[in-house]
């Protein structure tokens, strides 16, 4: 009876509790309103449509000269031309730039002062200037050989055969590229805590395996979008092969139909166009690498915060 009196008198304080919650009036919250963000809205959309009719109506744009040529064989050679040039300079510039951040990072002065040799010669020199130097390379050096020191050649092989316009052309991209990524990775890899170094030391693990399991991933997240950055300033970099001189890139086969032509502002826009789909294409897949190796480190900034 005592038990059952005490579930009765508990279930009546639990409704007195309910009819109470259910007699306190609740917050009614109103969302801030920002009638400026709507008033901008209708600005931006106002003048974005003025902007699209002034150029879809205009003749001197010649829209009927881009339809014919933005997939035109010679077009989608210089497309196919410029993504090798970026994939295969960016290949070679990323272990390239590896192994100038361990150089620079060795406790060998002469490795440490060569590796800021190379940074400080392709970061102060012209990329164009570079490629000009490239393109000249077997008016230079007119044969390639290997001897033995202070007596005969063993092998020699004419220049032009080896160093061609395409090779140049990759060679002064992925040298000069090289610099600017040692810098973007030495910054990463100095943004690791050092007492992580410290510790797998500290249990004797190798120079290779500190950089293969602790540095290198750790690194990505903070290397990841400024490589990206990279590589596309790469994509649009190539359009200065021309200093080499190689001439089957798409802003050379562009200007090439506009020569032919005399209508110049089409085949601009056809260049634009490839460019901003390439470039549309590797954000893309810079954003999932970047998720990838973010996974863990909290929301995305602009996400799951206050405004």
């Amino acid at each position: 009876m005592a038990e059952h009196s005490a579930g009765l008198k508990m279930g009546s304080r639990l409704s007195a509790s309910e009819a109470t919650a259910h007699a306190i009036p609740r917050n009614h919250v109103v969302p801030r309103r920002y009638p400026g963000r709507v008033i901008a809205v209708i600005v931006i959309l106002i003048l974005a449509l003025q902007a699209g009719k002034a150029v879809a109506t205009n003749p001197n744009f010649h829209w009927e000269v881009y339809a014919e040529y933005i997939f035109s064989p010679t077009v989608l050679r210089g497309v196919g031309w410029t993504l090798l040039l970026t994939v295969v300079a960016m290949g070679i510039a990323i272990p390239l730039a590896l192994t100038l951040v361990v150089m620079r990072e060795s406790i060998n002065p002469i490795l440490r002062g060569a590796a800021w040799c190379w940074v400080w010669f392709f970061r102060g020199t012209p990329v164009y200037t570079q490629l000009a130097f490239w393109g000249l390379f077997a008016v230079l050096f007119p044969s390639i050989s290997v001897s033995i020191p202070f007596g005969p050649e063993l092998v020699s092989i004419e220049s032009r055969w080896i160093v061609t316009p395409a090779v140049a052309a990759i060679i002064g991209l992925s040298f000069n590229e090289s610099a600017y990524l040692t810098e973007i990775f030495r910054a990463g890899f100095r943004a690791i805590d050092p007492g992580q170094i410290e510790a797998a030391q500290a249990i004797g693990m190798s120079r290779p395996k500190i950089w293969t399991r602790i540095l290198i991933p750790q690194a990505m997240r903070i290397i990841i979008p400024p490589t990206g950055n990279e590589t596309i300033g790469m994509l649009k970099m190539t359009s200065l092969v021309l200093a080499v001189p190689f001439t089957l890139d798409l802003t050379f086969a562009t200007n090439a139909i506009a020569n032919r032509t005399y209508l110049p502002v089409p085949l601009l826009l056809v260049a634009a166009t490839w460019y901003l789909v390439i470039t549309s294409a590797l954000m893309v897949g810079q954003y999932y690498l970047e998720r990838y190796y973010g996974r863990g480190q909290g929301p995305v900034l602009g996400k799951g915060g206050q405004h």
